[in-house]
């Protein structure tokens, strides 16, 4: 009779165990999936902030040469200026993204103003800055596509069950999306 207690009692033990084995194992695979798929947001974010950067940089030497054709429009250039300097202090995902929604809308205005002046258009100084400011919008349109990738998968992974009991234990929260402005999805008013 002892020695049948004694496999019962060892069978509950591995039992035991396999159990705390197999739960252990799942929380430990869900909380690895959520610090990757968390990874993933910051590196895509590193990212959009590296073209953010270069166009950042590229934005002085466009609104000087704008300038030179064009000094009576000091609201265009106050507002670039002053949209650039709340770039340089957003320190927040969500203050950057809406620092940066505003510095494309003063481009934006910008480059309308440009089109007001057609000495401006066949400056080559202008033209090549032009360029390389078309080329960084592009870069970032497809790093802000790829950020928005990995929030949607980080969003979705942190919101559905069960992970989103662990997400919320561990302090996982939702991660913001770099939505377009309002003021960008008009079309843009040029006037002569």
């Amino acid at each position: 009779m002892a020695e049948a207690n004694k496999k019962k009692i060892i069978i509950k033990i591995v039992i035991v165990l396999s159990i705390i084995l197999i739960i252990y194992s799942g929380i430990k695979g869900v909380y690895n999936s959520f610090v990757t798929l968390d990874e993933g947001v910051k590196a895509s974010w590193a990212q959009v902030e590296n073209q953010l950067q270069r166009r950042y940089d590229l934005i002085p030497n466009l609104v000087e040469t704008v300038k030179g054709f064009a000094a009576q429009e000091k609201e265009v250039f106050i507002g670039v200026t002053e949209a650039r300097s709340k770039v340089a202090g957003a320190n927040s995902v969500p203050d950057k993204i809406a620092a940066n929604n505003q510095l494309t809308g003063a481009l934006s205005r910008l480059l309308v103003t440009v089109e007001r002046y057609p000495d401006i258009k066949s400056n080559q100084n202008f033209l090549s800055l032009q360029d390389e400011l078309a080329g960084t919008e592009n870069r970032i349109a497809v790093e802000r596509r790829r950020y928005n990738e990995a929030v949607k998968t980080y969003n979705i992974k942190i919101r559905t069950f069960p992970a989103n009991i662990m997400a919320g234990m561990f302090g996982f929260t939702k991660a913001t999306f770099f939505d377009v402005p309002e003021s960008a999805k008009g079309v843009p008013e040029v006037k002569f």
